[in-house]
């Protein structure tokens, strides 16, 4: 039996899988200054259970050894699962355009490492 929901992310995956089943998500670490937001690390991941919460996943992060604010995740594909090597090029695509807009974080699901969701809003000069 998986653990009770505890974070938006828990709520996310557990309410994502009862829709489609197993999916595909592309995932982006970001750091977070005070006016910037600057992707670090990217990778796809299959989710084939509504088993695992936050914890879990801070735990996959700790293997990109990088200091981390934020994480976005994308599904691949609305369909639910995709092949690796579609995941990747999804990836890759993905990756050039957040490197040039950031506000497609928002397009995912993002969250802070509390698991708590977050949302870029832009900042409005004076």
């Amino acid at each position: 039996m998986a653990a009770p929901c505890e974070t938006d992310f828990d709520d996310w995956l557990v309410r994502t899988f009862a829709e489609t089943g197993s999916f595909t998500v592309l995932i982006f670490l970001v750091g977070i200054g005070e006016t910037s937001v600057s992707p670090l690390r990217s990778a796809h991941l299959h989710i084939v259970g509504d088993e695992t919460r936050w914890p879990e996943m801070i735990g996959l992060f700790a293997g990109a050894r990088v200091d981390w604010d934020g994480a976005a995740f994308f599904r691949a594909d609305a369909g639910g699962l995709v092949e690796d090597a579609i995941a990747k090029q999804r990836l890759a695509s993905l990756t050039r355009h957040l490197h040039e807009n950031r506000k497609l974080l928002n397009d995912g699901e993002f969250f802070d490492r509390d698991g708590l969701r977050l949302k870029l809003e832009e900042i409005k000069p004076n």
